[in-house]
């Protein structure tokens, strides 16, 4: 053997492997899953030097590589064709039926359903189900280094001054190919994918039937039915069903945060989204517009309701049955009448009046 290798028991394996001296260490580190390698863009840790570089290339090499199902961009063609397996369906979550990139991501979902939080803040003894979840909560106890020159709002990451800085730029790069729409970040290119271009809602909340397109959208709904208050005051007991009620809590009782203000009325506004529907109202502006009669509107929400008339579509479930409504109150009413038939009065107590 040569002299500049040495054999090696692998204390994890159990396996005689012969190695160069100076990747002894490394070899080790590899095997009980120590990242010592940061990158100093996004934060992810790696086991290897030639894997962080790796990975950096991502963050410096425009996305070149598009899919063809939702628009998402890669840089290379690898994080392409991984990312493909989610269209089909090659990783698929037997509980509750999300699909994911690869079995790694799987294998971390389903510690969700079991309830399996082995990472844990140092600092607030907060716990996640994975390393990912961890990493990223701990920015919240970091400073934010990166400043944006214009409107001095601050980051915890380069990556996400980068995508703030095109609301000033106006840049959009992610183009809807079903419309002439155009987006600053993919994900929200995505989103407007689902909800604006599907009528697929395969997604039906169990305690009153709507339908929904996403899973992620249906399971914010069912607080509503379950009383599920996620959100809790730093600064007292408080506890809130959505966040922008534990905004709206913070800046009224505490007076954390910063108000919208109103500069015709002074009328004061949690988010900038609602301070811009309101000068709406002053300017008289409704620009959503009715395809297939002349009524317009104030948001797009309002418009989408309105054209269920049109469209004929029904949202409205009866769990029981199948059959489907526009409205709430019909399938509610129905849903008393068919329970009644079958015999299930006490599960009338599962809605609410």
């Amino acid at each position: 053997m040569c002299c500049s290798h040495v054999v090696f028991i692998c204390g994890f394996i159990g396996a005689e492997s012969c190695f160069k001296k100076r990747s002894v260490s490394i070899y080790k580190g590899k095997r009980r899953g120590k990242k010592q390698y940061s990158c100093e863009v996004c934060d992810k840790q790696f086991t290897s030097r030639s894997n962080l570089t790796a990975h950096r290339i991502g963050h410096s090499t425009k996305p070149s590589y598009c899919c063809s199902q939702c628009g998402k961009q890669y840089s290379s063609k690898n994080n392409l064709s991984t990312h493909m397996n989610i269209h089909a369906g090659k990783y698929k979550c037997t509980k509750c039926g999300i699909y994911v990139e690869h079995s790694g991501s799987l294998a971390a979902h389903m510690q969700h359903h079991a309830g399996k939080k082995p990472f844990g803040c140092t600092v607030c003894n907060k716990r996640f189900t994975t390393s990912a979840g961890l990493l990223q909560h701990s920015r919240l106890h970091s400073e934010k280094a990166y400043k944006c020159h214009i409107c001095n709002t601050a980051f915890r990451q380069p990556g996400h001054l980068d995508v703030h800085m095109r609301v000033h730029t106006g840049e959009k790069p992610y183009k809807c190919s079903l419309c002439d729409k155009s987006f600053s970040q993919s994900n929200t290119l995505q989103v407007h994918k689902v909800h604006m271009h599907s009528n697929s809602k395969p997604y039906q909340c169990p305690f009153c039937g709507k339908m929904f397109k996403t899973n992620h959208t249906l399971q914010p709904h069912t607080r509503i039915h379950t009383n599920t208050k996620p959100y809790s005051c730093t600064h007292c007991t408080d506890r809130f069903t959505w966040h922008y009620q534990l905004k709206q809590h913070l800046l009224e009782s505490h007076n954390k945060g910063s108000w919208f203000t109103c500069n015709i009325c002074q009328k004061k506004f949690v988010n900038s989204y609602n301070l811009k529907l309101h000068l709406r109202r002053h300017e008289g502006v409704k620009p959503y517009v009715c395809n297939e009669c002349p009524m317009r509107f104030l948001i797009a929400t309002n418009l989408r309701n309105h054209q269920l008339i049109h469209s004929g579509v029904k949202n409205f479930g009866c769990i029981l049955c199948n059959k489907s409504f526009r409205r709430k109150a019909y399938v509610r009413k129905h849903f008393k009448w068919c329970a009644s038939q079958l015999g299930l009065s006490d599960m009338l107590s599962s809605v609410k009046p």
